[in-house]
């Protein structure tokens, strides 16, 4: 009987051979550069993001909502006859008409001793007013009819009034007054402060008075 040789797996393996069972080496792979990695980073935060949100402020639409917001205040600026004081210094004439009082316009309350122009007194009014105020108060004179502290006061509110005209579609060339007078106002003093609201710019006049019962 022949001798065969032992069986068994070889004993060595040939340098540069395949390894048993024919599977080839991996190949060694190459580290990512940095580049890629941050362009990899990016793609992937890219498709994990949501919708993206509104990160600006429209301000055309700020401003929009501020000038009606101050058109709106300066139109509550105009006075309110349930809002007027009654006393021994000022008696309200009755009227004798049956329309509504306006309620647009600045306020020019006429009383037995002050001028007050939106709850600012700008001038007194002495005890014998049939000659108007003092002649300090006037422009060039005792017969002058121009009351100097009276058309500074109205000069900061004509010009809001211009402003709130021109922005609601009125004519801006003129405002109004709403002319507040104690019964017993001398004619005088009433020209003298008509005059200087012409003089001002007011043009068009309403004469506050108290509406009488009906009978």
């Amino acid at each position: 009987m022949a001798n065969l040789p032992p069986q068994g797996p070889p004993q060595g393996h040939p340098a540069g051979a395949p390894p048993p069972g024919g599977q080839k080496p991996l190949a060694r792979q190459k580290p990512a550069s940095m580049a890629m990695y941050k362009r990899m980073l990016r793609k992937e935060i890219k498709r994990r993001a949501g919708d993206p949100e509104i990160n600006f402020l429209n301000i055309t639409a700020m401003l929009d909502m501020m000038t009606i917001i101050l058109v709106f205040l300066l139109k509550s600026m105009s006075a309110s006859s349930a809002s007027l004081p009654q006393n021994s210094d000022l008696t309200m004439p009755k009227s004798v008409l049956t329309t509504e009082a306006s309620q647009e316009g600045v306020a020019v309350l006429i009383s037995r001793s002050q001028i007050v122009v939106d709850d600012n007194t700008v001038c007194t009014v002495p005890t014998d007013a049939t000659h108007g105020v003092e002649a300090k108060y006037k422009r060039s004179g005792p017969t002058d009819l121009y009351i100097v502290p009276l058309a500074n006061a109205l000069q900061g509110w004509r010009e809001r009034d211009r402003q709130v005209r021109l922005a609601t579609g009125k004519d801006p060339s003129a405002s109004e007054a709403i002319v507040i007078a104690d019964a017993n106002t001398p004619y005088r003093l009433l020209v003298e402060v008509l005059f200087t609201l012409g003089q001002s710019e007011f043009a068009k006049f309403h004469l506050m008075v108290l509406q009488t019962a009906k009978k």
